[in-house]
């Protein structure tokens, strides 16, 4: 214990020298060798044994990550290490690769000021390098390179000096082609393309822990010749000794990226929109460790013995335990409970973290990732715009009723710790609809939720929820009770678009005065006689009573309304949730004795009237929609929009940007299932895509009938529908 205790020790002491700081991320194609690399420096700064670097995967935590051989969550890790006679505390995260959990990516690059891109020397730069890339530099943060996998070159390749060098060239130029690219129109940013000469390009194999850059080969006096020669004889060890590839990148880090002081003023204005000639901009960007405390939340982890833990970057103020902090889009306040850094993957509890350094903190119990947490009410960090959106859903369900609250518990928790996915706990079937950025993503959501809580769960097919509309006036449609002693007169219409928007935003709802509520309704073009007799608004509907001095009907109104909602929740085409219909009530006849027009009688008649006008003001099937935004290279932008218009969708717009072309249109999000693994083979894997939902639109009438059917089906109803239902 004693020589962890030192380094805790050096560790606290570097915290407070922002000068001597590193927030780095280490980033990749998937399998290009992040994590092995990450297990070479934490051995090289003596935070794990030598031997097993490379084999124990150290910071591959989860056993899913370790079964699928690939890094899912992000993972943090801090080391020390001495370069030009001083110590330098280094804070790493090692990011997933896979395109699914590109979100980690993003969020882990908001902490960091320096990435390390590690790209495979017989591969090259990959469509994911060129994602990661784009990510960093999106962000402010300093690209430098480093090519991994050389000694395959060597052995299996078997090149010669000449040829590698070749090779290793035309990589750098690849990853520099995509850096100038993507940087020409950003005008903070000076030349951060990245060269040998400079020493911001390292060579090397993570796997037999070997590695060379410019300034590396001069200190040790060892060049690609001598290499070549050390692993043509399989001495290895040797090699590894005497060019050890942690001391080379670590002292790479030191060096070329940049430490919170020069960071942070370039970087806080990319970031954070606040008023930047504030005290509190200044504070960040002097990384004032006495400031105002300011902490961007980007990952939330569980720790199976404390708890909910929040990490982040502290960008200004220092981090005590017992402080009481705001956290973005929450009252009140959170009281920290324990601060730490992280040594290797381990937390280690510490009194106080200063600017300038990764910390790790509980207590934050409403933060989520993407929060920005501080002492003083402040405008909060840009939200991180991640590079895609849930696009699929699928319901989950607990196999025994038991495990449901745990259920819930677990995917509140879920949507808690990863922002890219979406929890909606539908009450009215009883399902759990779970949003992601793919089939993989979900599946290892859900394999998470089985294995780590215990809960046996049934996933169902992927599914799209609709909404039904009428599209005209219907005429008057009269309900008559059970016991045909009461009867209503009912007619309906749909509502202009902009009431129906008014109502969704909340500027116009049953919880306002009636006044308010008025002047917003005909501010949106409700006419005034509809505006001064609403009775109530329900989702995105209005009922108006028309009616003229009928006997009983104050007492009866309660039950209209009942009958109303439950007509409105479940429309006559196929049961989905009607939307902007304005319903008006112009007569009713009630019986005189209350036990006749009670809820059995007055209920159905008013559903029964409701689902016939309706039918009668020609209901509609709408589907939700998407907005798709495709980035892809010149010679892939045929493809990219093929994929849109073979999917029932249009394509709006196709421009220029940097060095990518933007295809532009909206789709049906139920053609859109499947849409990642096409687009990928389409495009080569050059693609990168966001989705956003737009709302509903009316299906083809063509199509109405056997999407109808299908959604009976699914819910047990039966298929025949109703004779009044044949305008398609």
């Amino acid at each position: 214990m004693g020589r962890r205790k030192k380094i805790v020790q050096e560790c606290e002491r570097l915290m407070d020298e922002p000068e001597n700081i590193r927030n780095i991320a280490i980033a990749a194609h998937v399998d290009h060798g992040k994590t092995t690399l990450t297990d070479n420096l934490l051995a090289g700064a003596g935070m794990i044994s030598d031997e097993t670097a490379g084999e124990q995967l150290a910071m591959d935590t989860e056993e899913d990550e370790q079964e699928r051989g690939i890094t899912i969550d992000a993972a943090n890790v801090s080391m020390t290490h001495e370069y030009e006679d001083t110590n330098h505390l280094i804070n790493l995260i090692d990011t997933p690769g896979h395109v699914d959990f590109g979100g980690d990516v993003t969020r882990a690059m908001r902490a960091v000021d320096g990435a390390l891109v590690v790209v495979d020397a017989v591969e090259g730069a990959m469509p994911q390098t060129e994602t990661v890339l784009r990510q960093a530099l999106r962000e402010g943060v300093k690209p430098a390179l480093f090519i991994n996998k050389v000694d395959r070159l060597i052995s299996e390749l078997e090149e010669g000096p000449q040829e590698m060098q070749e090779r290793l060239t035309a990589v750098i130029r690849d990853v520099n082609d995509l850096i100038r690219g993507m940087t020409e129109e950003m005008d903070d940013i000076e030349d951060w393309t990245v060269s040998v000469e400079d020493g911001t390009v390292g060579f090397g194999s993570a796997l037999y822990k070997w590695g060379v850059s410019m300034p590396s080969m001069q200190r040790t006096g060892m060049d690609f010749g001598d290499i070549i020669d050390l692993e043509r004889a399989d001495k290895r060890q040797e090699l590894h000794e005497r060019t050890p590839l942690a001391d080379v990148v670590l002292d790479m880090v030191c060096e070329h990226f940049p430490n919170p002081i020069d960071a942070q003023p370039m970087r806080i204005p990319r970031i954070w929109r606040g008023d930047a000639d504030s005290e509190l901009a200044e504070q960040m960007e002097l990384v004032d460790e006495n400031g105002d405390v300011v902490l961007m939340v980007t990952d939330i982890g569980v720790d199976p013995h404390a708890g909910e833990i929040a990490a982040g970057r502290v960008f200004s103020g220092t981090l005590e335990k017992g402080q009481e902090l705001y956290v973005s889009g929450t009252a009140g306040k959170n009281r920290i409970q324990s601060v730490g850094i992280y040594m290797g993957g381990e937390r280690e509890e510490v009194d106080r973290v200063p600017a300038g350094n990764i910390a790790a903190v509980t207590g934050l119990k409403d933060a989520i990732a993407g929060s920005t947490v501080s002492s003083a009410e402040m405008t909060p960090f840009e939200s991180i715009e991640h590079i895609s959106e849930p696009v699929i859903t699928k319901s989950v369900e607990a196999q025994n009723m038991d495990d449901l609250p745990k259920l819930i518990e677990t995917l509140q928790q879920v949507s808690k710790e990863d922002p890219t996915i979406q929890i909606e706990i539908n009450e009215d079937t009883g399902e759990h609809l779970i949003s992601g950025q793919g089939e993989l993503h979900l599946e290892v959501i859900t394999q998470r939720i089985e294995r780590n809580q215990g809960i046996p769960v049934h996933t169902g097919e992927p599914i799209v929820v609709f909404r039904e509309a009428p599209q005209q006036e219907s005429r008057e449609v009269e309900g008559i009770s059970p016991n045909r002693h009461n009867r209503f007169y009912i007619s309906i219409e749909p509502l202009e678009e902009d009431v129906v928007e008014t109502i969704k935003m909340g500027e116009a709802s049953m919880d306002m005065p009636e006044l308010e509520r008025r002047e917003a309704l005909m501010e949106a073009g409700l006419d005034k006689d509809a505006a001064q007799e609403v009775e109530t608004i329900h989702n995105t509907n209005i009922l108006i009573d028309d009616t003229k001095g009928i006997q009983h009907l104050n007492e009866t109104m309660e039950l209209v309304i009942e009958g109303l909602e439950e007509a409105l929740d479940d429309g006559p085409l196929a049961a989905e949730p009607v939307q902007g219909a304005l319903i008006r009530l112009h007569d009713a006849r009630l019986h005189e004795d209350a036990i006749h027009r009670g809820p059995a009688q007055v209920i159905p008649a008013v559903r029964q009237a409701v689902h016939n006008a309706l039918i009668d003001a020609e209901i509609r099937l709408l589907e939700p929609i998407q907005e798709v935004r495709i980035d892809v290279p010149n010679d892939h932008m045929g493809a990219a929009s093929g994929e849109i218009q073979g999917r029932r969708g249009r394509v709006d717009d196709m421009y220029q940007e940097g060095d990518l072309m933007v295809v532009e249109g909206v789709a049906p999000v139920e053609e859109m299932i499947g849409f990642s693994s096409d687009i990928r083979s389409a495009t080569e894997g050059r693609a990168s895509w966001n989705t956003e939902n737009a709302g509903f639109q009316v299906m083809a009438d063509n199509l109405q009938p056997d999407q109808i059917t299908e959604i009976r089906e699914r819910k047990g109803m039966k298929t025949e529908l109703p004779e009044a239902i044949n305008y398609f």
